[in-house]
């Protein structure tokens, strides 16, 4: 009888360090995409922030508190990570759990803006992209979500099945940014 297993999608893939950036799969955690009834956002805000202290995101914002994180992930759309969702929220929002269909990383280092604006089309310095500026974009051919975690820190979900295309295409950008230090 075959034994299976599970793997992470970056699995046997990452960490991956070129020059000065470092490419690391981000630890696997309950995902959930919730999007308001109509007329129902602020009730839902409001169950957030009583749940995780935590309000519904502005458009291409997140915020973050004591390891959860919401994430604005599209018009009416938001991503709760790091926490299962409690069920009061089923009252205001459809609920669905997307924990194993993204692929996560996180990219950092100095350089890590120049070799991500040699994949996708938004201007991730730090003066117009700030810590908690969040798009939905496309990184080379595959959608994407990117957010920026620190000064020189971003985390990346695609796809799950686009896992190892995202890991291909990061390196090269990193190659190509060592290469001109």
């Amino acid at each position: 009888m075959v034994e299976l297993s599970a793997k992470t999608p970056c699995a046997d893939l990452l960490p991956l360090t070129v020059g000065a950036l470092t490419l690391s799969e981000v630890a696997p955690t309950v995902m959930t995409t919730l999007s308001p009834y109509e007329g129902c956002r602020d009730a839902l805000s409001a169950a957030l922030e009583t749940r995780y202290d935590l309000r519904w995101p502005k458009p291409n914002r997140s915020t973050a508190k004591a390891g959860v994180r919401l994430l604005w992930f599209g018009r009416d759309m938001a991503l709760l990570s790091g926490a299962a969702p409690d069920r009061a929220l089923s009252d205001h929002a459809a609920l669905v759990d997307q924990s194993d269909g993204w692929a996560v990383v996180q990219l950092s280092g100095a350089g890590a803006e120049d070799a991500l604006a040699r994949l996708c089309p938004v201007d991730l310095r730090p003066s117009v992209f700030k810590r908690g500026h969040t798009a939905r974009c496309d990184l080379r051919h595959m959608m994407a979500s990117i957010t920026r975690l620190g000064p020189a820190s971003f985390q990346i979900m695609v796809f799950r099945s686009m896992a190892e295309t995202l890991v291909e295409d990061v390196k090269t950008a990193m190659e190509a940014v060592a290469a001109r230090g």
